[in-house]
């Protein structure tokens, strides 16, 4: 574990590397794979939190990508809503997204259609609206019912269409297009 220590000027001191490093080298051992702890070089606090939020609104560009009246929404939250809402709602968002992705990237045949929602700018929208694997049960937040995955079973009465049924509506559509073209 990497243990650094942060100075009252907002340095950061890599006790492992023996030298001050920037946000971006911290965040690339992050990202390597390392643990890190960040504590106050003066009264040893706990501030790996504060630093790791602190990597993902800037070094990351992740502030642009939230609106602001979202971030005021945040703000104007009591301190019990927000830690649910960021300990809960967000932890099980991030679980079901990064899920998601690694069902589409397993369904290779289907090419880029099944990126498609991961690449979208919007991915967080799709993943909201209750379409995808996220309705699988288990993977819905608290309090949610999975939407249904497939249509439901017809009923045994209703016997298989019939190719003479399919030609009927065929000729039926045939005869919209015609009466559509002489309008």
């Amino acid at each position: 574990m990497i243990i650094v220590k942060k100075y009252s000027n907002r340095r950061l001191y890599d006790t492992d590397w023996s030298r001050y490093v920037t946000l971006e080298e911290l965040a690339g051992r992050i990202r390597d794979g390392e643990d890190v702890r960040v504590v106050d070089a003066k009264t040893s606090a706990d501030l790996t939190q504060l630093v790791l939020a602190q990597i993902i609104l800037e070094s990351r560009g992740a502030a642009k990508l939230l609106p602001a009246s979202l971030l005021a929404q945040l703000i104007r939250m009591e301190e019990a809503d927000l830690a649910a809402f960021f300990g809960q709602y967000m932890t099980w968002a991030l679980q079901v997204y990064q899920q998601s992705k690694k069902v589409a990237a397993q369904m290779g045949p289907l090419g880029g259609l099944a990126q498609a929602p991961f690449q979208a700018s919007n991915a967080m929208a799709r993943l909201l609206s209750g379409w995808g694997p996220w309705n699988l049960p288990g993977l819905q937040p608290p309090g949610v019912t999975p939407t249904p995955l497939m249509a439901p079973e017809p009923d045994e009465d209703e016997g298989p269409t019939t190719k003479e049924e399919m030609a009927a509506l065929r000729a039926e559509i045939e005869a919209l297009k015609a009466s559509l073209q002489r309008d």
